[in-house]
């Protein structure tokens, strides 16, 4: 693995324990429940830079590359990649800590598009930034 592949990109979002209810028989993690884990960083990261309520439109390029084992920490780092005129794309990468302090290996990455939302639910124009 090379050093940019041992290192996240982007700014920690979330971390969270996986529970043996969040597994199968064999103790690994659903890849539902990680995909589920990645949109809430990634709108996090969407909803901060729209100031608004964002709605998630599409996921791109989604690969797993290493389970998620009960005992691991999912971190979920988050990297905002474009901004357009109502959409916001996210690179989106989850990272285990094995046994919650062991070493830490890359799980899955993404690319989620968002798309900005007013106070009626409809698609609104992404304000400048800040």
């Amino acid at each position: 693995m090379s050093e940019e592949e041992n290192q996240p990109r982007g700014q920690l979002t979330i971390r969270i324990l996986a529970m043996p209810a969040d597994a199968n028989p064999a103790g690994d993690i659903f890849g539902g429940w990680v995909l589920s884990q990645m949109d809430v960083a990634g709108g996090l990261c969407a909803g901060d830079r729209a100031r608004s309520r964002v709605v998630t439109v599409g996921v791109e390029a989604m690969t797993f590359i290493r389970p998620v084992k009960i005992g691991d920490v999912m971190c979920v780092y988050t990297e905002l990649l474009n901004v357009g005129r109502t959409s916001i794309r996210v690179g989106i990468e989850a990272w285990a800590l094995r046994d919650r302090l062991g070493r830490r290996e890359r799980v899955t990455k993404a690319i989620f598009t968002y798309v900005a939302l007013d106070e009626n639910g409809l698609s609104m124009v992404v304000p400048p930034e800040a």
